[in-house]
């Protein structure tokens, strides 16, 4: 099982960004996928979630109205469309897959970092 993600990098304040992550080697459609993201220090969050039975999105509060989470299933790839980005965006952004049955996978991360 790979997941694999791409699309960060450094921006300023109010850019936008749009994290990919492709996965392979399970049943893309089984997985619920979400992002997560983690600074020095401090605990992984999670920021966004899409649950594929159902497709509803759920997002952490502070990014709510900011970003997107979306999946293409062809693709058997889930993106994090990222706007009006802050400072306090700036992390390590990780590719989460969770099955029903409690399987679960992650990602490399992909840093982003935001800066004037």
């Amino acid at each position: 099982v790979q997941l694999v993600e791409s699309g960060g990098g450094a921006v300023q304040p109010g850019g936008s960004l749009k994290l990919s992550c492709v996965v392979s080697g399970l049943t893309f459609t089984d997985y619920h996928m979400s992002w997560y993201r983690q600074t020095p220090g401090k605990e992984r969050e999670l920021v966004a979630s899409i649950d594929h039975f159902t497709y509803k999105t759920d997002y952490e509060e502070s990014v709510k109205g900011r970003f997107f989470i979306f999946s293409d299933d062809v693709q058997s790839t889930v993106y994090l469309r990222m706007n009006n980005l802050k400072p306090q965006d700036t992390a390590v952004y990780y590719c989460h897959a969770r099955a029903n049955e409690g399987a679960v996978y992650w990602g490399q991360g992909t840093q982003v970092t935001i800066s004037p």
